[in-house]
């Protein structure tokens, strides 16, 4: 029987970004974000190895910062908005693999289609902040092919180029604060 305490940590959303990139034209990167997402991640002890991580983004919340691009994001062309609003990830590993880098694996579902990924996670460190709450720091990254979760519009130019590539890149910049 394990003697371990569960430890609960929160996201912080006003210190954690949640990015991903996409090739345009095969020449240019557009950026987009998630604005209204949460996350929890609860191990045991002190250490994040084998943390159990939820995660989940409102994808009405999407932004690229140009409206008629996440108004087409929102539609039936990628997210399906009206009937998928969730965007949904939970571990099913969380693994050491070096000093302060890790493989978190797990289930991602987009329109109702899951398929398990592998990102790559950089643990910045743990710290007191001024207020006196454990916060730690991660920085994580990977990439999904888009067409796998049914996002699957696709536009040629005139010239024959992609219009949007059909992988997307991760990155995550995110802070989580303990709980008591």
């Amino acid at each position: 029987m394990s003697t371990a305490v569960s430890t609960v940590w929160k996201i912080d959303p006003v210190h954690s970004e949640i990015e991903f990139k996409v090739k345009h034209l095969v020449i240019s990167t557009v950026k987009g974000e998630f604005m209204r997402f949460d996350a929890t991640a609860e191990v045991e002890g002190d250490d994040f190895e084998g943390a159990d991580i939820t995660f989940e983004a409102d994808v009405t919340s999407v932004t690229t910062r140009n409206e008629q691009r996440d108004q087409h994001l929102l539609s039936n062309d990628f997210f399906a908005a009206d009937k998928y609003p969730k965007l949904i990830f939970k571990s099913t590993g969380f693994t050491k693999t070096g000093e302060n880098t890790y493989k978190l694996t797990g289930d991602l579902t987009i329109r109702d289609v899951t398929k398990s990924i592998e990102l790559d996670v950089e643990y910045g460190g743990t710290v007191l902040d001024a207020y006196g709450n454990t916060k730690a720091g991660f920085e994580v990254t990977g990439a999904v092919n888009r067409k796998e979760f049914g996002l699957k519009w696709n536009g040629v130019t005139e010239a024959g180029n992609i219009v949007v590539s059909e992988m997307v890149t991760l990155q995550l910049s995110v802070q989580f604060a303990k709980q008591s």
